[in-house]
């Protein structure tokens, strides 16, 4: 495998900055929904195109205001704080007490928040035993959707060091082989897009990456996460052939954006497991042809866990594509709304990234 260096470091920057504030765009846009049916997101809101605070109706998120992220980039920041206390390593144990600070800062363990598989880690976590002694088998999705600044951090040179790593960032919450093989997969997009390879070249290389993920960490019988991502964009590619799909302008039809969104939650899954959100995530990048805003917005309307695969989807296409593809009235909301700033966070990733600043 071939691998292309980033040559910018400018550019290298912008893709790292526009990542992160992918991963939070893709979340919010995707909050409002969140863990509803398709059906009713429909008979709700009709389509999601904006970003909105979570109805009341919703208990997954009506203490949400517009443009405010979820636990999703809570804790993908969490884990970038993990990291800048480490000074650019990854410890299991440092994330682990990231993650168990923010999630007593927001009544995490009380609140309709933490998946089951994090809960009862972080719990024992909290009681005093090592993240290595815990079992962690859950298959949920709580390692992938975190996992955005891991992609920012690493190279893709050494791809067993490479999942080693990728662990380390999991196990605080998930050591099952199919939540790090859905994990790397993510992290693998990001940090090829960073150094500049493009979208067909990283989704050729899914399939295996994922798979080899799987494989060296066996403990689980579930199904080879890389053949449900090839599934998954086998039928996106039929659905672009059907709709004649030949230019970016084109993947702005409606028609078009609704058959995506019917065929991913019906045929894929919306769920909160690797083995659905990982392979739906991937076919919404490939059927938005990497465009971050038409990305989320398909999340958005999906169904199911709209905000995690939005902000793993949206991510990857905010890697690709740098901040500066981002309307600067969202990144503004954005930031606002959860008085976040992502560029110093954004400026330590690329430091500590090798052949970053700091090298």
């Amino acid at each position: 495998m071939t691998l292309t260096s980033t040559t910018n470091n400018n550019t290298t920057l912008k893709r790292i900055q526009g990542c992160l504030l992918g991963q939070a765009y893709g979340d919010a846009l995707g909050m409002p929904s969140e863990l509803w049916p398709k059906s009713r997101v429909e008979s709700y809101f009709g389509w999601i195109d904006e970003f909105l605070a979570g109805p009341e109706e919703n208990i997954a998120a009506n203490e949400f205001e517009k443009g405010q992220y979820t636990d999703d980039t809570s804790q993908a920041i969490a884990l970038i704080e993990a990291i800048i206390e480490a000074d650019g390593e990854i410890d299991p144990n440092i994330v682990a007490k990231h993650i168990i600070k923010w999630a007593n800062d927001v009544d995490a363990f009380n609140k309709n928040i933490l998946g089951p598989t994090s809960k009862k880690t972080l719990n024992d976590i909290a009681q005093g035993i090592d993240v290595e002694l815990i079992e962690s088998n859950g298959v949920t999705n709580g390692s992938a959707m975190r996992v955005s600044p891991i992609g920012c951090l690493l190279r893709c040179d050494d791809l067993e060091q490479f999942i080693a790593d990728v662990r380390l960032s999991c196990i605080a919450t998930h050591k099952s082989d199919i939540a790090i093989a859905g994990a790397t997969a993510v992290a693998w997009c990001i940090s090829r897009a960073i150094d500049g390879a493009a979208w067909h070249e990283i989704k050729d290389e899914l399939c295996e990456i994922a798979n080899v993920a799987q494989q060296k960490y066996q403990s689980t019988f579930s199904p080879l996460l890389g053949y449900r991502i090839i599934y998954a964009m086998d039928l996106i590619a039929a659905i672009k052939k059907q709709h004649a799909i030949a230019t970016d302008a084109e993947i702005a039809s409606h028609a078009y954006k609704q058959e995506v969104v019917k065929v991913v939650y019906e045929q894929v899954g919306a769920g909160m497991d690797i083995i659905e959100s990982i392979p739906a995530a991937i076919a919404l990048v490939d059927a938005a042809n990497t465009d971050p805003m038409v990305c989320a917005e398909l999340a958005a309307n999906l169904g199911g866990d709209t905000d995690t695969i939005g902000a793993m989807a949206t991510a990857i296409c905010g890697a690709i594509h740098g901040i500066d593809v981002f309307p600067a009235e969202s990144i503004e909301l954005i930031e606002q709304a959860n008085n976040t700033s992502f560029s110093h966070y954004a400026e330590k990733l690329n430091e500590y990234r090798p052949n970053g600043k700091g090298e």
